[in-house]
Parts: structure tokens; C-alpha cells; sequence
């Protein structure tokens, strides 16, 4: 028994070592600003911590735009969201960032209806499987493409209501990701395959993009009221990997519940770079952990990604 005892006591001991030192994460200073009169646009803000992020952007008096594609669970995200903040200027409009005609169509829905917009937070993803409605690989067409089309549609209006916002929700996964021009010319996609192995790389990729989406947006913005962020989340339990085969699901469901962070852990560092003051000049940066923290070495390059711009203003019709 004494033996059992110690090997239970050793596997708590464990546990508690890799989920406060390696998952968990900083929880950042509550920030007291408030955001009566301000109004954000999170996407993908039904669920995980899209969903935490709007409920914090409420509690503090936010007008919130839950950009989502699923109408009942975004309108039933919004109801829960104004019955525990309070706030009932919480509400849904379409947005599929999986087409790029209704990417602008929220645009232009959004920009004739609502007179500010403060904070962007382009808050939603995907890992698995399938094609966007263009053609495009489903995590390059939405990870990266729609939510460029949908910040340039904005930017506008962003710079009018400055000093404004644009928050990108990227991964450490950036590390891991690369840009090929001639296969996405070829392929409408940056991996040349469809398995597990590639979903993965997919994903990698994307998030590569989002931070150098982010880098060359400041630039582009530098001089204006606009500043804008990168950041990875943590590693969290969300509905993320919904599109991978069901027996993988299966098999990190239990993992994920032990280890992972939950969405209100992981919608810290989202927060951290949507309010806190003082962190204008790091405009372009990539935080972590509500921290500063270095991109690896492809997400510094300026030359990649003025090129990744100019890229997808004309797989967007931009130019």
C-alpha cells in the first residue's frame, strides 16, 4: 500500500510541476480600465476564449460584436454573455470568415450600422481538414485571409475612433510554420497535402502569417492612432480542434482537460494587449504570457512579410 501511496503522491507531485510550470500560464493585473461608449469586434466570440474575452470587454461596459458564422450559438453566447455582465449591448452579426464575401458583407453591414469600432480582435481559428468557400486551404483562407480582409475593410473606421486596437490571436506554432509563394500560387494553400500530419503543418503556417500580418500592419500603420498586436494564448482547452477526426478528439480530450488552460486563463494575454496602457510603441510586437516575448526568426522578417501582404491583397481583391 505504502508503495501505491507514494506512486499516486508521485503523479500529483507531477502534475502540478508540468501544469503550474508548463500549461497554466501568467495571469495578468486586472486592468481598471473601462470601455463605456467604446465599441469591439470579436471574432469567433461565441466560444473558448473568444467568448471570455468578450465577457471581460463587457463587464467593463463595451459595446461588443460577436462576428461568428453559427447563428444560434453566437446569439446564445450573446445571452449569456449580457446576463452575467450586465450588458445589454452585447450582439451578433454574421461573419464566415471561411468566404470572403462575407467578410465584406459584415463590413459593410457593420460600417453602416455602428458609428465606432475601438478594439479589433480577430480572435478566430481552425485546425482540420476542407477548403474556404474561394477555394483556399481552410486554415490559410480563414486563419489569415479573411481576418486580413476584414482588419484592411476596417481600418478606416479604426483610425477615425483612434487611439484604437487590433488585436491578432496567433500560437507559438508560428515557430513551426513556413511561407511557399509558388505552392500557394499553385495550390491556393501552403502544404501539398491532406492528412493529419499536414492539418498541423496548416495550422503552423497560418499563425506564421498572423504574426507577420501583424509586423507589416504596424509598419503600415506607423504615425497613426492604430496600434496593433500579436500574442500566444497559452495552450487551452477550446472547441479549436473540432474538425479533426473523431478517435483523435477521443484521444486528447482526457489530456486536455488535465493539462490545458481554461478560456478564461486563456483569454489573458488577448486582454493585456487589447487594454493595457502604455504599449502603443511595441505596436507590431508578439506578447505571451501578458509579456513581451521574441518571435522566431521567420516572423522577423520584413522582406517575408511585405511580400505575404502584398500576396494576399490580391488573393483578397484588395489590389
Amino acid at each position: 500500500m505504502s508503495a501505491f501511496l507514494c506512486l499516486v503522491a508521485g503523479a500529483v507531485c507531477l502534475y502540478v510541476v508540468v501544469y503550474y510550470g508548463v500549461f497554466r500560464g501568467a495571469r495578468c493585473p486586472v486592468s481598471p480600465v473601462k470601455l463605456a461608449g467604446k465599441t469591439a469586434i470579436v471574432t469567433g466570440g461565441n466560444t473558448g476564449i473568444g467568448k471570455a474575452t468578450a465577457l471581460d470587454l463587457a463587464k467593463r461596459g463595451a459595446r461588443v460584436i460577436l462576428a461568428c458564422r453559427n447563428k444560434d450559438k453566437a446569439e446564445a453566447a450573446a445571452f449569456d454573455i449580457r446576463r452575467e455582465s450586465g450588458n445589454n449591448q452585447v450582439i451578433f452579426m454574421e461573419l464566415d470568415l471561411a468566404s470572403l464575401k462575407s467578410v465584406r458583407t459584415f463590413a459593410k453591414t457593420f460600417l453602416r450600422t455602428e458609428p465606432r469600432l475601438d478594439v479589433l480582435i480577430n480572435n478566430a481559428g481552425v485546425m482540420g481538414p476542407g477548403c474556404t468557400e474561394d477555394g483556399f486551404g481552410s486554415a490559410f483562407g480563414v486563419n489569415h485571409l479573411g481576418h486580413f480582409l476584414l482588419t484592411n475593410l476596417l481600418l478606416e473606421r479604426l483610425q477615425q475612433c483612434g487611439p484604437s486596437r487590433v488585436v491578432t490571436v496567433a500560437a507559438l506554432l508560428h515557430r513551426f510554420g513556413n511561407i511557399d509563394f509558388p505552392l500557394l500560387a499553385s495550390q491556393k494553400d501552403l502544404v501539398s497535402g491532406r492528412s493529419m500530419w499536414h492539418d498541423f503543418q496548416a495550422y503552423c503556417n497560418s499563425k506564421l502569417c498572423n504574426v507577420l500580418f501583424t509586423r507589416e500592419l504596424a509598419n503600415r500603420l506607423e504615425g497613426t492612432s492604430v496600434s496593433c498586436y500579436s500574442l500566444h494564448p497559452g495552450v487551452i482547452y477550446t472547441e479549436l480542434c473540432r474538425s479533426m477526426s473523431l478517435w483523435l478528439q477521443l484521444l486528447l480530450a482526457p489530456i486536455s482537460k488535465l493539462f490545458f488552460m481554461d478560456p478564461e486563463a486563456g483569454s489573458q494575454t488577448t486582454l493585456y494587449c487589447a487594454l493595457q496602457d502604455g504599449i502603443e510603441p511595441l505596436s507590431g510586437r508578439y506578447f505571451s504570457d501578458c509579456a513581451l516575448q521574441q518571435v522566431g526568426a521567420k516572423g522577423r522578417d520584413d522582406a517575408l512579410a511585405k511580400k505575404l501582404w502584398e500576396v494576399s491583397e490580391r488573393l483578397t481583391g484588395l489590389s
